[in-house]
């Protein structure tokens, strides 16, 4: 899976990032309001477990914020605690989330923050997508640095 390799060149020289792909499931999700003014968007705050399959196996917890615009879309953001393996390296790292919920399609962006990988995974950088229409996939094309 891992084994798909996307060479970049920019004004610090070329680098070659690893592209990364699976799955992922809820363990668990506790979604409580801690805003709900008539006439404003619902605002509510989620503890959520997912579980990590393929090129990343690994557990992540992570605490997202929703703003419920209508009764159609929800934009989040989000800071999640990553504990396993990637491409068969140990460690853990986090990773910020920014996206929308629409219609039962999740569209979100994640991004490796820099410095916070640990063990094995020390340097790690990267970016990807999480979601999808009514699946549960993510990418991350990531580099150890």
């Amino acid at each position: 899976m891992a084994d798909t390799f996307i060479s970049i060149s920019n004004s610090e020289g070329i680098f070659t990032m690893t592209h990364a792909t699976g799955s992922f499931e809820v363990k668990s999700w506790d979604e409580k309001p801690y805003s709900e003014v008539a006439g404003q968007p619902k605002l509510t705050r989620a503890e959520v477990v997912y579980v990590y399959h393929g090129d990343l196996e690994a557990e992540g917890k992570i605490v997202y914020l929703l703003c419920y615009s209508s009764n159609t879309i929800a934009y989040f953001v989000g800071y999640e605690q990553v504990t396993g393996q990637l491409g068969g390296r140990s460690g853990s790292f986090v990773l910020q989330h920014v996206g929308t919920y629409e219609a039962g399609a999740v569209k979100d962006v994640v991004t490796v923050v820099p410095g916070s990988a640990t063990g094995d995974l020390s340097g790690l950088q990267g970016s990807g997508t999480c979601g999808g229409d009514g699946q549960a996939v993510f990418t991350l094309d990531y580099q150890l640095a």
